[in-house]
């Protein structure tokens, strides 16, 4: 099986940042593209940032300039940099990881979400 653990959000006032963590473990032979995705109550899950196996990136219009993805392929490890947060941006944000297991067979796995709250 394979684990995604998400760290590191919480309250934050407007105009701050903060970042996220999500490490994956587990029975992964190679991690592909990892994502950051943020969803709020009676909406669908949306993608915010993605990342490939070779750090090209890509961001959804409303993050653009302010959030960073990033990964650390050592570690199995992807980040997201989130500054100048706005109170539109309050969502659980979910890790999503394309693993190639053992196998050789590509899953998709998600992380448990992170609760992301910008208010004053």
């Amino acid at each position: 099986q394979v684990q995604l653990v998400e760290s590191g959000g919480g309250l934050v006032q407007p105009g701050g940042s903060l970042r996220l963590s999500c490490a994956a473990s587990g029975s992964i032979a190679r991690l592909e593209a990892m994502g950051w995705y943020r969803q709020t109550p009676g909406d669908e899950r949306d993608p915010v940032a993605h990342i490939t196996s070779d750090g090209r990136t890509r961001y959804d219009e409303p993050v653009k300039g302010r959030f960073t993805i990033s990964r650390d392929n050592a570690r199995n490890t992807v980040y997201l940099q989130m500054n100048s947060l706005m109170p539109e941006d309050t969502a659980v944000y979910y890790c999503n990881a394309d693993v190639i297991k053992p196998d050789g067979l590509h899953y998709d796995f998600w992380g448990q979400g992170t609760q992301v709250t910008v208010s004053s």
